[in-house]
């Protein structure tokens, strides 16, 4: 179990880094996600070699994976363009969660238990204090990412089922980098591209490594613990981008911003555990 919380809790931490890394940019934060997820795809070349391969099943859900991944990236980059880091992260992360276990009841046919029904209430309650108002490019990006990260959960559930769950990880990796790519040379951003590598190629290499290695954690986590123990503790980061938010970017707002990410979490929480 202290394996488990560990690994849990560094991937809280290094999902929340790499976000606040994309946040704090000096260059385009999209081509500094592109710059960042073509690192990440390198690494996952590597990491699939090393697993074995993937099947021909779990590309076609890497593949659609990383399909979604594409508007994700470009939504992020908008959304934290827009708004605070403090308010834009925990409603994309805790929206995602949210909008998931809806889209699991709606389309999956999970079954509504009274104490789903309940965590998603109290997640709404919690998103609604963080946005204050929904109007706003912040908090219709923030809502959008939401909304890709519901649909490339659903994928990467459907993938990581289907075949080895560390090799699907590298795949949707690659997929993503590809995708990226893809859109980044379509829109003319490579000159953009080349001159954020010679300015911080040793920073989008080390937040393209933590991005792959939270989900890896993630999945190496749930070999020790429940995955209702190990989710909950990977989406404390929300709280924590809250805190990240109030003391290294000097956001406002933090009483109610921090009160409600803690109330997000503790719908996530009751949702992973309970409400299965």
């Amino acid at each position: 179990m202290l394996t488990a919380t560990l690994l849990a809790l560094t991937a809280a931490v290094l999902h929340a880094a790499w976000n606040l890394a994309v946040k704090q940019t000096v260059h385009e934060r999209f081509v500094a996600l592109w710059a960042q997820f073509i690192f990440g795809g390198l690494f996952a070349v590597v990491g699939l070699v090393v697993a074995g391969g993937m099947t021909a099943q779990g590309w076609i859900w890497a593949v659609l994976s990383g399909c979604v991944h594409l508007p994700y990236l470009i939504l992020l980059a908008r959304a934290y363009g827009h708004g605070d880091f403090s308010q834009v992260y925990p409603i994309a992360r805790g929206g995602g969660a949210f909008l998931s276990a809806i889209g699991g009841i709606v389309l999956l046919n999970d079954p509504a238990k009274a104490w789903t029904i309940a965590a998603i209430a109290i997640i709404a309650v919690g998103l609604g204090l963080l946005a204050g108002t929904w109007r706003g490019p912040a908090v219709l990006t923030a809502i959008g990412v939401a909304t890709t990260i519901c649909a490339y959960t659903l994928f990467d559930s459907k993938g990581s089922r289907s075949t080895d769950k560390v090799g699907y990880a590298f795949a949707s990796g690659m997929m993503t980098a590809t995708t990226a790519s893809i859109y980044g040379i379509a829109t003319h951003r490579v000159a953009r591209l080349r001159a954020a590598l010679r300015a911080d190629w040793k920073r989008f290499a080390l937040a393209g490594f933590a991005s792959l290695l939270t989900y890896t954690l993630v999945l190496i986590a749930v070999r020790y613990a429940s995955v209702g123990y190990v989710t909950a503790l990977r989406e404390s980061s929300v709280v924590l981008a809250a805190l990240i938010g109030w003391r290294m970017l000097g956001e406002g707002d933090v009483r109610r911003r921090v009160t409600a990410s803690g109330v997000v979490l503790s719908g996530l929480v009751l949702l992973v555990t309970l409400g299965r």
